[in-house]
C-alpha cells in the first residue's frame, strides 16, 4: 500500500513538473501591441510569435492597415493564413486590383491563401488583421513597385 501512494505522488509530481516546464502561451493585445514600422508602406507590425524570415518556422504577426491602404497583386512562397481582428477589408484574387471583384472581410473573417496564389487586399476602414504561417514569408509582387 505504501508504495503503491509513493508511485502515485511520484507520478503526480512528475506530471506537475512537465506541466509547469511546458511554454506558456503568448497574450497579445492588440491595443496594447508594441508596434513597429512595416516593410509595408503606411503599416504597422506588432510581432506575435515566430520570426517570418525563419524557414520552416511557424510566425504570427499583427499588421495595422489605415483606410485606403491599397496592397497591390502579389504571391507568396509559402500559405499564408489572414484573420481580420478588426476593421473592414477587401480581398481579390487575380493579377490586377478589381475592386468589383473583391469580398468583403469582416472582424472574425479568415483568408487562407495557397502557395502561388496571385491576390490583393485593400482597407476600408482603418483594420487590424493577423498574418501567420510558416516562414520564410516572401512577398513577390506581380507588377514592380
Amino acid at each position: 500500500m505504501l508504495s503503491r501512494s509513493l508511485l502515485t505522488a511520484a507520478a503526480f509530481a512528475a506530471l506537475c513538473a512537465t506541466a509547469l516546464a511546458a511554454p506558456s502561451p503568448t497574450l497579445v493585445n492588440s491595443q496594447a501591441a508594441t508596434w513597429q514600422t512595416s516593410p509595408l508602406k503606411g503599416t504597422q507590425m506588432a510581432p506575435i510569435v515566430g520570426n517570418p524570415s525563419t524557414a520552416g518556422a511557424y510566425y504570427a504577426y499583427l499588421l495595422k492597415v489605415p483606410a485606403g491602404t491599397r496592397i497591390p497583386a502579389h504571391s507568396h512562397a509559402m500559405r499564408e493564413t489572414v484573420t481580420v481582428i478588426s476593421g473592414v477589408m477587401m480581398f481579390g484574387i487575380g493579377d490586377a486590383m478589381n475592386a468589383a471583384k473583391m469580398l468583403t472581410l469582416g472582424p472574425g473573417n479568415i483568408v487562407s491563401v495557397p502557395a502561388g496564389l496571385h491576390h490583393y487586399a485593400m482597407a476600408k476602414t482603418d483594420s487590424i488583421i493577423e498574418v501567420s504561417g510558416n516562414g520564410p514569408d516572401t512577398t513577390t509582387f506581380v507588377h514592380k513597385m
